[in-house]
């Protein structure tokens, strides 16, 4: 099933710099609010999530802070007594930490707020109405597929619910390139393209649209960024050499990738604290130890920060193959060379060192593996003469 565990400037004249500072201040109204609550506000900064928190009065709360570069946050609100981290549906909304004032007013939800603020704020309005009949549509198919009995969530019910989710996200796609190509001068509209391209983008579909964003735009940490995936998904298409890297295993030893050549190799990236990895992780034992012993392994790639989460994960999930970890986050060298941005994520690479698939997940690796030898069984018959 398609579940994965998943920056920039204000908006300025058309040829001037973005790089300002975010100043911010936000005030919050929630009429209907009664009592004292928490707000927590949480970004992503260069060193690491950030959660910052305030008393909620009588529905009124404020923020203020100071940021190199504008970013997306959430921001959550709690009643009194409960924990917004044990909450699946916190009430939340998403808007951007930008220059100058913010101010969000709601009669019952932030959820539901109104968001008075800069034009990047306005970009993020006009793109969430886009969005939202798509969302909606999204979010109905999975609370179908989740409230089936579990023996109804079979593979072949996955595989359709995967089909219609595809079929959404290309209706989708047929909106947001006309608003990306509006809006190549703000942040809102890459982040558009970050949502066109999915989780698993390819160089070829999404190439064309960075080109036309401003170079105020690509010269951002954001535009930074996305460039760099960009070459990590041109250098990891099907067909291509994969990319060469070594890290340490859980002894500190390096290991190459150079050193499977000859053999079909699996590069799963993956960590212990992603959900849908862990729920992956019986399919690739399942399709392992079905083609082992056939000139195939795996190099899992660990996300993790903490090497003991890493280890307990790889002997509770009977991961028997080779593991490594530069236990840098999302910053691990090795998934920054892939153009890595969601996980689970694998690549199939062939004994010549190229890539043959990727984003085998479910049933589809013991298929291509099926397929591969099936085809290589033919070609060894063939070749010598047998009748």
């Amino acid at each position: 099933m398609k579940t994965y565990t998943l920056i920039a400037l204000g908006i300025a004249l058309p040829g001037v710099l973005l790089a300002q500072q975010a100043n911010y201040s936000i005030k919050g109204n929630i009429s209907g609010f009664k009592g004292t609550g928490k707000a927590y506000l949480q970004y992503r900064t260069d060193a690491g999530n950030i959660t910052d928190s305030a008393t909620v009065q009588q529905g009124s709360f404020a923020f203020k802070g100071s940021l190199p570069e504008a970013v997306k946050a959430s921001l959550i609100v709690t009643r009194e007594g409960e924990n917004y981290q044990q909450q699946r549906n916190a009430d939340r909304i998403q808007f951007y930490l930008e220059n100058g004032n913010i101010n969000l007013k709601a009669a019952d939800s932030v959820a539901k707020a109104t968001v008075e603020a800069g034009q990047i704020n306005k970009d993020n309005t006009e793109l969430t109405a886009l969005l939202k009949p798509y969302n909606d549509r999204l979010r109905a198919e999975y609370r179908a597929y989740s409230s089936l009995p579990k023996h109804q969530q079979t593979s072949q019910a996955e595989a359709e619910l995967d089909s219609r989710v595809e079929a959404i996200e290309a209706e989708q796609k047929l909106v947001l390139s006309p608003f990306i190509k509006k809006h190549t001068n703000s942040l809102v509209g890459l982040d558009a393209l970050k949502t066109y391209g999915g989780y698993f983008p390819e160089a070829g579909d999404v190439e064309p649209l960075y080109a036309g964003f401003s170079k105020a735009i690509k010269n951002t940490k954001a535009g930074a960024q996305y460039q760099k995936w960009l070459d990590g998904w041109k250098k990891t298409a099907v067909g291509a050499t994969a990319p060469q890297f070594s890290q340490a295993d859980k002894d500190g030893k390096p290991i190459a990738l150079a050193s499977f050549k000859g053999k079909y190799v699996l590069v799963d990236f993956w960590a212990s604290w992603c959900g849908p990895c862990r729920n992956e992780n019986p399919n690739v034992v399942k399709a392992y130890n079905q083609y082992k012993d056939k000139n195939f392994t795996i190099l899992g790639v660990s996300l993790d920060s903490k090497k003991e989460a890493w280890l307990k994960a790889v002997e509770d999930d009977h991961l028997e193959w080779t593991q490594v970890s530069d236990l840098k986050y999302w910053k691990n060298e090795a998934a920054e060379l892939y153009g890595v941005r969601a996980i689970p994520q694998n690549f199939l690479i062939g004994p010549d060192g190229k890539i043959v698939a990727k984003n085998l997940t479910g049933d589809k690796l013991s298929a291509k593996l099926g397929e591969i030898y099936n085809a290589d069984k033919g070609t060894t018959t063939a070749s010598t003469g047998t009748k």
